[in-house]
């Protein structure tokens, strides 16, 4: 009757020595840093590791006492994730992610991110001619609240004291529901991609229709430039921004539905993984965009100003994205 706690006891005397070594430079790890151990320690970290596992195996096949269980089990996550988990400060990680993870995670999306692209250039292209060949359809792609009266009856005085003049607040507030919905427009087109991309290629397709509707009812007033320029300080910005949470929920939904040779699962994480560092980086863009806004809309009335920004922001962002790597800090 007592020979499972004999054998238990002795177990413990043979191996408790490379445990509580063991325990001691975890402890030491989790609350100093790497630079806390010597030269000596560093080396037989990973054998104490070995052995402990190997002590966990054992524990686990003589089914041993379950506190000794425990705390094997405690023991050896405790020093995997020392070993093999992330050793870099806060600070170093935001740094890692704006120098490296967010870039090579919207470069890894570039297929999916050109199909963004272009499906929203295609679908403006599609809305201008229509508006231009029956105003009707202006309505039927535009609410009413989006609008604000900005639609085929406003005449040009109008439409052009909305990108210039303020006065009564209504060109903020019309610039207010513009980066909310869009805004909106980029989080869903991510957070939908799950069903199979059908609804994230939607949204991009209906922004982009959005944004042939509007230039079609000021082009035909003459003031098409005008609206291009009022666009671009701050829309290059916020159209990327959509763009890449539209690459980010297709690729969602294509690992989804083409899983390849990787499990369906295994496919989602890798993918959910890309596609979320991609969109933490939207959100930052987006903030961004609201800024440029903000200072384009208040500040800057030149129309030649405006473009030169809005161009300037785009290059920045297609060379922050697309810079070779061997030209990237760390780089070898």
């Amino acid at each position: 009757m007592n020979a499972p706690l004999v054998n238990a006891t002795r177990f413990r005397t043979e191996h408790s020595t490379d445990w509580e070594r063991l325990e001691s430079l975890v402890e030491r790890l989790e609350k100093k840093s790497l630079r806390s151990l010597s030269d000596e320690d560093m080396l037989e970290l990973p054998r104490l590791y070995r052995t402990t596992l190997s002590s966990l195996s054992v524990a686990r096949d003589t089914s041993l006492d379950r506190s000794l269980l425990a705390y094997l089990e405690q023991l050896c996550v405790r020093a995997y994730f020392q070993i093999y988990g992330v050793q870099t400060s806060p600070g170093k990680q935001i740094l890692h992610f704006f120098m490296r993870g967010w870039p090579e995670a919207v470069r890894s999306l570039a297929r999916e991110l050109a199909f963004c692209v272009a499906l929203t250039a295609l679908a403006a292209v599609a809305a201008y001619f229509l508006v231009r060949s029956d105003p009707e359809w202006f309505y039927g792609i535009i609410p009413q609240g989006l609008a604000s009266g900005r639609d085929p009856a406003a005449d040009a005085d109008f439409l052009r004291n909305s990108l210039y003049d303020d006065g009564d607040g209504a060109l903020a507030l019309f610039a207010t529901f513009l980066f909310t919905h869009n805004a909106q427009i980029a989080i869903f087109s991510f957070a939908l991609g799950f069903a199979l991309a059908v609804p994230t290629i939607l949204l991009i397709a209906y922004n982009g229709l959005m944004l042939g509707a509007f230039f079609a009812v000021f082009e035909a007033k003459g003031l098409g430039p005008n609206l291009a320029a009022w666009l671009m300080i701050h829309g290059t910005t916020e159209i990327l921004a959509i763009c890449i949470a539209g690459a980010a929920g297709m690729r969602i939904g294509l690992a989804l539905a083409f899983p390849g040779v990787l499990t369906r699962m295994d496919a989602m994480v890798t993918a959910g993984r890309v596609a979320a560092t991609a969109m933490l980086g939207t959100v930052i863009m987006l903030a961004v965009a609201g800024l440029l806004e903000g200072i384009g809309r208040q500040t800057i009335t030149d129309d030649g100003l405006r473009l030169l920004i809005g161009a300037t922001a785009l290059a920045g962002w297609l060379v922050y994205f697309f810079l070779p790597a061997r030209f990237r800090p760390g780089a070898p």
